[in-house]
């Protein structure tokens, strides 16, 4: 079992920046892909962002390349997404994720709202 808890979500101006955090805990993550994904009102979910907690590859979905940037600190079990330029369309709940072939564990979410 892995447990996830997500932190940092608020309330910013669009133009601003927010540093989200996802501390692991339950089993050691070596093997584990980290993701983060967000769903607005009315809409899907989607995978913003992703790393593989051993090699660091990286994966970003095209409405966020060069805003956001994902990285892992594996000493402290965490993952992190920056997320510089918000606009009002990143607004959504943010989830972190970790699985091996599939999304197997889930947080709770922490909400992003991006005022215009």
């Amino acid at each position: 079992q892995v447990q996830l808890v997500e932190s940092g979500g608020g309330l910013v101006q669009a133009g601003g920046s927010l540093k989200l955090s996802c501390a692991a805990s339950g089993r050691t993550l070596s093997g584990y892909t980290m993701g983060w994904f967000r769903q607005a009102p009315g809409k899907e979910r989607e995978r913003v962002a992703s790393i593989t907690w051993s090699g660091g590859r990286t994966y970003y979905a095209d409405s966020v390349k060069g805003r956001f940037t994902i990285s892992g600190d594996t000493a402290k079990n965490r993952v992190y997404l920056q997320m510089n330029s918000l606009i009002p369309e990143d607004t959504a709940v943010y989830y972190c994720a970790t699985g091996v072939s599939t999304y197997t564990y889930w947080g709770k979410g922490t909400l992003v709202t991006v005022s215009s």
